[in-house]
């Protein structure tokens, strides 16, 4: 080894420390320094790629301010905002604790699934499900609360939310989102009266559930009654009722005058014949005349043949005469004599009068029957017309009923909808606080991987050398000629390195 002389104040020579001495460390426990340098080393990559890289970090901003600012009413196109009163330190530490509130951060946990993450202390928790439940959710609520970093940005009425955790991006901002979300409506439950807009919300429920029950007794109603609009029905039926009544009574007129007319026909009938002379032609007797001339020859012819024979005495011939005188009697007063025909057919006035008979006595009994027909539809077109007031009645009970409930569903409903259009512009513009930067999903870690590897590279290799320079300081050999003078306070003549470090 080689060592620089020095003189001290005794005249005694002591070789001094050079950069190889303070080195020299490191090259004996080179072994310890490697291994300690590659450990730390290996460290730094698991922690660089498994946290860092995949550690996010959400980040709102919440804007505290004294009171609502509202813009004043100006012809300027754009109203100024005046709010002149000052916040107090408390009111700022107020929001911060009401930021970490626990039931806030229980329901955090359990909307952003915090308490699905797995612990080896889970093997402590209860066997029943909803106690495990709520034990995992409990200790998600306490962890976040100490994982949430709150802090008021100095000289401002800003507060400053963080949250970070390793895995989905997506799971903090949910966290910080579902925060400020809940943090608004703690303010608006505070500022606001508690339990209008539910209170609002319960009336329209219920009366739409009455709405609801009435139409469907109304349709019920109308189903088994089998009618729709009574009112309409029955105010049809009287003015059926009305024009049937004034045909029953042209009907009866119509009848009246009927059988008058049937009785007079009858007389008629009785006084008109039934069948009346046509045609009459007069003729004389000529075909009698022939026959008798035929006649008077025939006797004629006889008594001559008689004569032949017997005497004008002879009876035949006195008969023959005779025969003869009344022939020619007969031919002197068929001469005198004439013939008339004549030729009858049916009456036309006694068929006209049959005819009118048969169809007024026809129509009398068509106008009889529709008589007793319009008689019987009128009796039960009334009795209908009983029936449909009594349903009208209840029909219009129902539709009240029914008007009543719209009437108060429609009044909730424009209530429920003014306390909600009242609690959006509160969630837009709360009294005391606004989310002046809303938390969005982390697109980068929050450390950058490569620096954090290079910071583990180097923090390696500073307790690489630590390591060495402790095992040096723990190890009791003596190396050099100082320690040898300085621990036994003796002179040192001689010094021989060893044969590891001389080769």
């Amino acid at each position: 080894m080689n060592y620089s002389k020095t003189k001290r104040t005794n005249d005694e020579e002591f070789p001094q420390l050079t950069l190889r001495d303070m080195l020299a460390p490191m090259f004996r426990h080179k072994r310890l320094v490697v291994a300690t340098f590659c450990a730390v080393s290996v460290c730094a990559i698991l922690f660089a790629w498994l946290w860092a890289s995949r550690y996010y970090v959400a980040r709102m901003q919440v804007l505290v301010e004294q009171d609502r600012s509202d813009p004043a009413i100006t012809t300027a196109q754009s109203a100024a905002m005046t709010n002149n009163k000052m916040l107090t330190t408390d009111q700022i530490s107020s929001e911060v604790a009401l930021l970490q509130g626990q039931d806030m951060l229980r329901t955090v946990a359990a909307t952003c699934n915090l308490a699905d993450d797995w612990s080896p202390l889970d093997v402590l928790l209860p066997l029943d499900p909803a106690q495990r439940r709520a034990a995992k959710i409990e200790g998600a609520a306490k962890g976040l609360g100490k994982s949430i970093d709150v802090e008021v940005e100095k000289n401002s009425d800003v507060i400053n939310v963080k949250y970070g955790k390793t895995g989905d991006p997506g799971t903090p901002a949910c966290a910080l989102q579902t925060l400020s979300k809940l943090y608004m409506e703690k303010h608006l439950q505070l500022r606001r009266p508690p339990g209008s807009t539910d209170f609002f919300a319960q009336e329209t429920e219920k009366y739409k559930d009455a709405l609801a029950s009435a139409e469907l007794r109304l349709t019920d109603f109308s189903r088994q009654a089998e009618v729709a609009a009574p009112d309409e029905i029955r105010s049809d039926l009287a003015q059926q009722i009305a024009t049937s009544e004034g045909v029953v009574v042209q009907t009866s007129a119509a009848i009246s005058a009927d059988k008058e007319r049937i009785a007079n026909l009858e007389a008629q009938l009785k006084a008109t014949p039934s069948r009346s002379a046509t045609q009459q032609t007069s003729n004389s007797a000529n075909l009698l005349l022939e026959q008798l001339g035929s006649a008077l020859l025939i006797a004629q012819d006889r008594r001559t043949q008689l004569l032949v024979k017997y005497e004008p005495s002879y009876p035949l011939v006195k008969e023959a005469d005779q025969e003869i005188a009344e022939t020619q009697r007969a031919i002197a007063a068929a001469e005198q004599s004439k013939y008339v025909n004549e030729t009858t057919d049916r009456d036309p006035t006694y068929e006209l009068l049959r005819e009118d008979l048969a169809r007024t006595e026809a129509d009398l009994a068509s106008q009889q029957a529709s008589a007793r027909s319009l008689a019987a539809g009128i009796r039960d077109m009334k009795i209908q017309t009983v029936d449909l007031d009594s349903k009208s009645v209840k029909q219009a009970s129902l539709l009240r009923e029914v008007k009543a409930d719209e009437v108060n569903y429609l009044l909730y409903l424009g209530k429920r909808e003014q306390e909600r259009a009242s609690d959006a512009l509160d969630l837009k513009s709360i009294a005391d606080v606004a989310i002046a930067v809303p938390a969005v999903v982390p697109a980068l870690p929050a450390h950058n991987p490569i620096i954090v590897l290079l910071a583990g590279l180097i923090f390696a290799f500073f307790v690489s050398v630590a390591a060495g320079f402790a095992a040096e300081y723990l190890d009791p050999s003596f190396r050099t000629p100082g320690e040898v003078a300085g621990t036994l306070k003796i002179p040192v003549l001689a010094a021989v390195p060893s044969q590891r470090h001389a080769a």
